[in-house]
């Protein structure tokens, strides 16, 4: 393999986290292409090309077509659009790597050496979520070689569903995230205490929770890192304590944290966050500060004994305060043992053992003699699948 075609369903200048953590590592032994969704309602059709990391040039498509994502009515142009890039780039001997299910149909027509999936979200789970989806995540799940998956929930949700499933949860560039960073300008000004959250903000965060704090404690300082995608902003409390403060660049975020007293792990309970693994977790601990979650399971199993777990605004507020009231000794006992999980993972250590199983399963595939897989081959396969499935059967696979 000379390179890997990555299809992602997020925008490599969107918030900096497991795509770009893993690719930008990757691309250091094969060059990485990250494809992106379209751009809807451009004057013409065409791909920008986009130098974004060493090794790492992303194309991102411009469509006349007004519809959002990946959606079905794109796939004759970006076919023509992606097969005419790779001629001209001279692509040859590659791997495609998806992100999204919803890339498949735009892929039939290539001819990759192998199929990897990084499943780092239960995106069908997610609002807005295309129907079908399903079918054709099970038609990448059999046209795979390998499949990665974000986090314990999710491995135990696909290990069945493919022989060479392998959980690789979030981890941490600790040397970015280090304790010590100068105090960030738009929050230098505030009084302390701060709490603090960095992160996406749509419909696994939950929003009245974080109004709650903020009543509850009127002289705290909540400071919300992060954009908002999928939910209006109008929605957002607008309370004197209470900053939003947009997206930051990753560059930024560890003085940002560094500010803070206290970090927030927010999230609802809710399908979205069924199977979600932070990443931020370990990045607040990098950086030294405690946090408080909600009862996400792959925050529980692994931290829950560094990181309180409560349920409301009441409990956030109480776990706070014993964050805050924290003796010298309980702060050192703290740091040891967030330092020893930190000690213990890393972004590059991943991307080593990741890129370790792509080898395994090339040579796999070349020592079987198999032939390219048939992407459309699975698609068909799949749909047929699902429609000949009871309507009961298939909400329960759901």
């Amino acid at each position: 393999m000379n390179t890997l075609i990555v299809f992602s369903h997020l925008r490599w200048n969107f918030v900096y986290q497991r795509p770009q953590h893993l690719l930008s590592r990757l691309a250091m032994r094969w060059p990485v292409i990250f494809i992106e969704e379209p751009v809807p309602g451009a004057d013409s059709d065409r791909i920008e090309f986009i130098a974004a990391a060493e090794g790492v040039e992303v194309w991102r498509p411009h469509v006349r077509g007004t519809e959002q994502g990946m959606h079905p009515a794109h796939k004759a142009v970006l076919q023509k659009l992606i097969g005419q890039a790779i001629q001209s780039r001279k692509v040859r001997d590659y791997w495609i790597w998806f992100y999204t299910p919803m890339a498949m149909p735009i892929a039939e027509k290539l001819e990759p050496g192998g199929v990897i999936h990084d499943c780092m979200d239960e995106l069908s789970l997610f609002r807005g979520a295309p129907p079908e989806l399903l079918e054709q995540e099970t038609a990448l799940f059999r046209a795979a070689d390998v499949v990665f998956t974000g986090g314990r929930s999710l491995y135990n949700a696909k290990r069945d569903r493919h022989a060479n499933v392998h959980c690789f949860p979030s981890s941490v560039d600790a040397l970015h995230f280090r304790a010590g960073v100068q105090d960030h300008p738009l929050q230098a000004a505030l009084p302390h205490p701060r709490i603090g959250y960095c992160g996406v903000i749509d419909e696994r965060i939950d929003i009245e929770l974080i109004a709650g704090i903020a009543r509850a404690r009127p002289h705290w300082e909540l400071v919300m890192v992060g954009p908002t995608a999928k939910i209006d902003p109008a929605s957002l409390p607008q309370l004197p304590n209470i900053h939003w403060l947009g997206q930051q660049s990753y560059q930024d975020l560890p003085a940002f944290i560094n500010g803070w007293d206290v970090c927030l792990l927010p999230f609802a309970i809710n399908d979205a966050t069924r199977f979600i693994s932070p990443t931020k977790t370990l990045e607040y601990m990098a950086c030294g500060k405690p946090s408080v979650s909600t009862a996400i399971r792959d925050v529980v199993e692994p931290y829950g004994h560094v990181v309180p777990i409560r349920s409301d605004a009441a409990g956030f507020v109480e776990a706070c305060d014993a964050i805050l009231a924290r003796s010298p000794q309980e702060r050192r006992d703290h740091d040891e043992a967030i330092a020893r999980i930190i000690a213990r993972t890393s972004w590059d250590a991943t991307a080593q053992a990741i890129a370790e199983l792509i080898v395994e399963a090339e040579a796999t595939r070349e020592a079987s003699d198999l032939a390219s897989p048939d992407i459309a081959a699975e698609l068909r396969r799949a749909a047929g699948s699902m429609r000949a499935r009871p309507a009961a059967a298939g909400v329960a696979a759901s």
